[in-house]
């Protein structure tokens, strides 16, 4: 799943470049994002890609000769062109993005905000900024006071969402996974802050 790691490396290699599938998202609000929904999936098994390209393509490899069932996903003139357009600034952007990040972890010294840690095997660049605090709600409304937004990703463990309830879990099965859920808060990080903005940002949250 690379959907919000466009650029990223573990141990020296890009994501989507190891493992047998990579899938990333386009979606407007990613790193790399087109102006409306998209995505990718790379592989280097030829195999894979052949079927792939069957199932984004209402199943067929040559027009109207639809050998299995698929649908219709393929991405648009338009959407390609500003990928292929933005897909130029990638590594400047998310130079920018780290560069902020690192601001907020040298910076921001609350001890009620428990900041993000990182591999020294990786390379991260930031999508998102997420750090966690025990009372999230009061956090936001805080920083909503301040016109600061802040965002839950993800506020749902995937183990007690509706559609997986035929797998049996309940609440307390995964106790990490449900307390990281209650805690989560995603901090603004984006290409183009401001360094006003950005101090703004860390001596908000300080005060808290």
């Amino acid at each position: 799943d690379c959907a919000q790691s466009h650029g990223a490396k573990y141990q020296g290699k890009v994501t989507g470049s190891f493992g047998t599938v990579g899938c990333f998202s386009f979606y407007p609000t990613k790193n790399l994002g087109a102006f409306g929904d998209g995505g990718a999936i790379v592989t280097d098994d030829n195999i894979l890609s052949e079927k792939l390209g069957m199932l984004r393509n209402y199943g067929s490899k040559q027009k109207y000769y639809n050998e299995i069932e698929g649908v219709n996903s393929r991405l648009d003139e338009l959407q390609a062109a500003i990928l292929s357009v933005k897909l130029e600034y990638l590594e400047e952007m998310n130079i920018e993005r780290k560069s902020i990040a690192t601001r907020y972890l040298n910076e921001i010294s609350n001890p009620d905000i428990l900041m993000p840690k990182t591999s020294s095997e990786s390379d991260h660049v930031y999508h998102l900024f997420v750090v966690r605090t025990e009372n999230r709600e009061r956090l936001q409304n805080y920083l909503k006071d301040h016109g600061i937004l802040s965002m839950i990703h993800y506020p749902v463990p995937p183990h007690l969402a509706e559609c997986y309830r035929y797998l049996g879990y309940s609440e307390g099965d995964f106790p990490m996974t449900e307390l990281y859920a209650k805690q989560c808060l995603s901090l603004p990080l984006y290409a183009g802050m401001t360094s006003e903005e950005i101090d703004y940002l860390i001596g908000i949250v300080n005060k808290y």
